[in-house]
């Protein structure tokens, strides 16, 4: 998903529970990326299909991958035999969606954003990323391949941290965390062009400056957009009444909210650095325009007397005093060049040049 906004208009007229796919989602196939793990042994396959049945065994926790949401029938086999409801199934392809969290009993639902640099184009991507929380199963749903999580998936491999040792609570959290740490860099990237941007304002503003604020500006607000919300999705999981969530994960969840916390000011931050150096990019075109204006108005005041003393000796009358001197020319030469000197003493004076 581009760094737009976008409004979803498909479903108007349509029942609630209605799962209708987006476009832009009917030419990536839907594909799976099956762990099944314990704390001593992890296996890992690409199944052409699923029988979501089978994710249920007591001795090892789930993570189905599944990236791409254009197979309608897929979703609704998933609300047959896993109990998920029609709701749920309805926001998660519907990619429009605010973070939030919701508990089902059964279930948590949660929505996030997945937010990286795309370098081929040079740009900020968001893309939607829920997540389905089930008694041993965890469920995570993608708009396209490719994502973030490849920590998590070598930690799972290898065996290293507490991923394996955990419940598949410690692996949504771990997946959450993933996205939220993303988040860090994606600022330092930010934080590198405001830079650019500070030297080029103070140094030489040019009429580009300005559009690249706007466009940075309007790149932080999407953010925060989609970041801030987040918080209100950690804090309540850490509210959550479900043995779905122990308590023994609450400090990494705590940990989660505070990095959530510095994310949501350093975006403030620069939110607030772009409109001052947005304010400063305007003073500095104003003081180049005044700095012109100034020398145009000396270079007006000196040239208005001469002006008016070649506008008088201009004019043909017969009996003008000077015509038959041979000392007017040069007279009148020597009261230019002195006025035009008065003047540039009296601009250096006013410290005007």
């Amino acid at each position: 998903m581009k760094l737009t906004t976008r409004i979803h208009s498909k479903k108007a007229g349509l029942p609630p529970g209605s799962i209708v796919p987006v476009e832009v989602q009917k030419v990536e196939p839907v594909r799976f990326w099956l762990f099944e793990f314990n704390e001593n042994s992890c296996s890992e396959s690409h199944p052409a299909d699923i029988e979501f049945s089978t994710l249920k065994k007591p001795t090892t926790i789930s993570w189905l991958n599944i990236d791409g949401l254009s197979d309608m029938h897929l979703f609704e086999r998933i609300g047959t035999e896993l109990g998920i409801h029609n709701l749920t199934l309805e926001d998660i392809v519907t990619i429009d969606q605010f973070p939030k969290v919701e508990d089902h009993e059964r279930y948590f639902y949660i929505v996030l954003k997945m937010i990286y640099w795309n370098n081929s184009e040079g740009d900020l991507e968001i893309e939607q990323v829920s997540l389905l929380l089930l008694r041993d199963i965890v469920i995570s749903f993608q708009e396209k391949p490719g994502d973030i999580f490849d920590t998590v998936r070598e930690r799972l491999r290898r065996g290293l941290g507490r991923t394996r040792k955990e419940q598949a609570d410690y692996l949504i959290y771990s997946l959450m965390d993933s996205i939220v740490d993303n988040y860090f860099t994606v600022m330092d990237r930010l934080g590198a062009e405001i830079e650019l941007i500070e030297d080029e304002v103070i140094d030489q503003p040019i009429p580009a400056t300005s559009l690249r604020i706007h466009k940075l500006r309007t790149k932080v607000t999407m953010l925060r957009r989609s970041i801030w919300m987040l918080r209100d999705v950690v804090s309540t999981m850490l509210r959550a009444e479900s043995d779905l969530i122990r308590p023994q994960i609450n400090p990494y969840i705590r940990d989660l909210y505070d990095h959530t916390i510095k994310v949501i000011e350093t975006l403030e931050t620069f939110r607030d650095t772009l409109s001052g150096l947005l304010d400063i990019y305007l003073s500095s075109v104003s003081n180049r325009m005044n700095e012109v204006m100034k020398v145009l108005t000396m270079i007006s005041t000196v040239f208005i007397p001469l002006g008016f003393l070649a506008g008088i000796y201009g004019m043909n009358f017969k009996y003008m005093p000077e015509l038959e001197r041979p000392w007017g020319y040069p007279a009148l030469l020597g009261v230019m060049v002195l006025l035009v000197a008065v003047f540039l003493l009296f601009f250096k004076k006013r410290k005007w040049l």
